[in-house]
């Protein structure tokens, strides 16, 4: 397993920095948490910003493009970043510059451009790449290697917390203030509601400026474990190559690509989805909260997988999970009403243990390469970045239910991974 510990590491690493494992895991939930929220707040900012700016499906589908985009370019330099300075240090950077991001949604809102917020999502999302590729190794080398997937799972599953939160979170302050009509409005009136939606934005994206930066000072002060030791001293791999040579980590970086877009994809056009006439015809703000229920299903099916990968192979369990999304989507497409929309919210227990799961089974037996093959996998979350604006040309020129046909191709791949591409082959 990756980052797995040889005797002469374990002996030479002191009583007190075993013992500092727990508070350093319990300290990571708190990181998990918020890339969940700011991440699953694309998913009401993207009906929202389609509202103001009058976009197409495929305009809207750009805010994913420039957020998950930020994997593909920033993972390799974030990488090289944890080498430079450690796993601590890294993840003060990535919540500092995150901070930054958040506030550039001020000027963005006040001018009203729709190329300002994309140029502030893609720095929020730099921060948050170079979180993820921090702290994901990191977890999976807090402790025993052999639990190092159920250990990401259970720290993924507060990820999910945030991200059942967070449609509440925006429907309240973001999609509240879309819910007039402007119908029958003067021109002046509309440009003036247009620019009160606009800036509905501004006071949440401040409250998550605040809180990275808050974060990002209690981690400066925090004494936690130094793991890149640990990552030399391990002896399962050669002294040279690079993580490229393990056929496992190649397809899991396109495991984590479709993943991520599939998963990304059906989140976004969720509010539109519930929204249409023939499934639950519900306002936007109301549609909002039922995108609770998608990624609240990935939190608690997270705290199952967690169990359940104990006792059964984690390959199996995501092979498993894969098919049972492909066959809710069907319903999905096929169906109609309550039954289309709960089919389609119910691909989020599916999902649950899916990215920890990848991700484990990619970086086992990395060793030295383990920071290497990480920032590998963040940048396959660029999947978040190309798959829906597919899915969103899609939708623009077949509708919006034959659009999620795309991600059953994604499950599709993500079964095999999990039934035979994620066999280590040297």
């Amino acid at each position: 397993m990756a980052g797995a510990i040889s005797p002469a590491a374990v002996t030479s690493t002191s009583q007190q920095g075993n013992q500092s494992y727990s508070f350093a895991l319990a300290s990571m939930t708190f990181l998990f948490f918020i890339m969940g929220f700011i991440t699953c707040l694309n998913d009401i900012l993207i009906p929202h910003l389609k509202n103001v700016f009058s976009l197409n499906y495929t305009q809207a589908m750009l805010i994913q493009l420039c957020f998950f985009g930020a994997y593909f370019v920033v993972s390799y330099p974030a990488g090289m970043l944890v080498k430079k300075v450690g796993y601590k240090w890294a993840l003060v950077v990535s919540l500092i510059v995150s901070a930054i991001g958040c506030l550039l949604f001020i000027p963005a809102a006040s001018y009203r451009v729709y190329g300002l917020f994309l140029g502030a999502l893609f720095i929020l999302a730099s921060g948050v790449t170079t979180l993820q590729v921090a702290v994901n190794p990191y977890v999976t080398m807090l402790g025993n290697p052999d639990t190092a997937s159920a250990r990401l799972t259970l720290n993924q599953a507060f990820n999910s917390l945030g991200t059942t939160i967070a449609p509440w979170f925006g429907a309240l302050l973001i999609l509240g203030a879309a819910t007039v009509a402007a119908d029958g409005m003067s021109p002046d009136q509309v440009a003036a509601l247009r620019l009160e939606e606009a800036d509905s934005v501004k006071f949440p994206y401040l409250l998550l400026a605040i809180a990275f930066g808050l974060l990002a000072a209690i981690l400066a002060v925090l004494k936690l474990p130094d793991l890149r030791d640990q990552e030399q001293a391990t002896q399962e791999d050669a002294t040279t190559g690079s993580a490229w040579q393990y056929r496992h980590l190649v397809l899991g970086a396109l495991g984590i690509f479709v993943y991520v877009g599939a998963e990304v994809s059906i989140g976004s056009f969720l509010v539109n989805f519930i929204s249409e006439s023939n499934i639950a015809n519900l306002p936007e703000a109301q549609a909002a909260h039922y995108v609770s229920f998608y990624w609240g299903g990935a939190m608690v099916g997270r705290f199952i997988g967690s169990a359940v990968m104990r006792y059964i192979g984690a390959g199996k369990v995501l092979a498993f999970n894969a098919l049972a999304a492909i066959v809710l989507l069907l319903v999905t497409i096929f169906g109609n009403g309550h039954l289309a929309m709960w089919a389609v919210l119910a691909v989020g227990l599916c999902n649950s243990i899916m990215f920890p799961t990848i991700f484990s089974l990619a970086v086992h037996g990395l060793g030295k390469h383990t920071a290497q093959g990480s920032g590998i996998l963040c940048m396959a979350i660029v999947g978040g970045a190309l798959v829906p604006v597919l899915m969103g040309v899609t939708a623009d020129s077949m509708g919006i239910q034959l659009a999620f046909a795309l991600p059953i191709v994604c499950y599709l791949y993500i079964a095999f991974y999990g039934a035979k591409g994620s066999v280590p082959r040297h």
